[in-house]
């Protein structure tokens, strides 16, 4: 077959990385486009994945994000015109879905957090499957035209899978300095461009505010934009590591004490992985974290004085893994 897989967000790659795998590894063509926005593509190299990079994120304007998306359909529909894909996969990029209909390419989208009204109504409509974790009912994605069969469903997290061959990388704390001493927690700022999550939330801040005081704590923060690394470098935190390049963000929450996220993937990378996790998030909860809220592998946070600080033992952390090439039949399931 010959696949076109379309990766917008950083935590994209990961996704895609052991599917593009399996494809290649049985004798597939994979052919890569990318959105240059925040380490996205850092983190393609950073995985030794080519990619031809076509468009950057908008912006938090509406406007902004209307023009990226116009001028992004266009560059899309002209790069992938003639090269005669078999089908098009992609993690919630509306502009894969909408450009392979336009094209006649069977496409397969996946998500896993249901209110990003936008991006679904055009994404869900132009596919051709629609691939959920089971934790989201059905019910809250109808009304973007995703009802079964168009609509599958599999059990657990997005990160249980593209973890399952995953082993943390020991040498990771040493080189950024942390003190093994120290309780290390990890903290991911909200996704202030996004659509869905437009209302200020002055926790993250706080909580970064707080730990960074500390002098038993090692506070590393993954930026999201170079905005947000300015915001955080100007508070000059006595406690705060700050990376200035993309890192290998999955061992560093493998190895940490504590997460604390204002987003949705690194809180479930670390539920995947075992580790005590908070969120801040300020948007409406999606089913996949009240799922993770009821079986107590997510926490939400209101005060970071509440925070449990303290050294664990990170063997003792449960995993879950799950077969990626599973989530691959799905998607494929796309193709008549």
């Amino acid at each position: 077959m010959k696949v076109w897989v379309d990766i917008t967000a950083p935590a994209h790659v990961l996704v895609f990385r052991p599917l593009i795998a399996i494809l290649r590894g049985r004798g597939d063509t994979v052919e890569i486009t990318a959105r240059d926005y925040a380490q996205t593509v850092q983190l393609l190299e950073l995985h030794g994945i080519e990619a031809n990079v076509l468009g950057r994120h908008g912006g938090r304007s509406r406007l902004g994000k209307f023009r990226s998306l116009t001028s992004r359909l266009h560059d899309l529909r002209s790069w992938a015109r003639g090269r005669e894909f078999d089908v098009a996969l992609a993690h919630g990029s509306h502009e894969l879905t909408l450009t392979a209909r336009r094209l006649g390419i069977p496409s397969a989208t996946t998500f896993d957090y249901e209110f990003a009204w936008l991006q679904h109504q055009l994404g869900c409509r132009a596919a051709t499957r629609v691939v959920v974790p089971e934790a989201i009912p059905p019910e809250r994605l109808a009304r973007y035209g995703a009802r079964p069969p168009k609509l599958v469903q599999y059990p657990g997290l997005k990160e249980e899978y593209y973890l399952s061959d995953f082993e943390p990388d020991l040498s990771l704390l040493g080189r950024f300095g942390v003190d093994p001493a120290r309780v290390l927690v990890v903290l991911r700022p909200p996704p202030d461009v996004s659509l869905y999550h437009r209302h200020s939330n002055p926790l993250f801040p706080m909580t970064l505010d707080h730990l960074g005081r500390l002098e038993n704590v090692h506070a590393f923060v993954l930026p999201r934009t170079e905005e947000q690394r300015e915001y955080v470098r100007e508070l000059d935190l006595p406690s705060v590591i700050l990376p200035e390049t993309a890192v290998d963000a999955q061992s560093l929450i493998a190895l940490a004490d504590v997460v604390v996220s204002a987003g949705g993937t690194m809180n479930r990378e670390a539920a995947a992985l075992g580790v005590p996790v908070y969120t801040t998030y300020g948007g409406r909860l999606g089913g996949v974290d009240e799922e993770l809220i009821r079986e107590g592998r997510l926490k939400p946070l209101t005060d970071p004085r509440a925070l449990d600080l303290h050294k664990r033992d990170a063997a003792a952390g449960e995993r879950v893994r799950r077969d990626p090439a599973l989530m691959l039949q799905l998607l494929l399931s796309a193709l008549p």
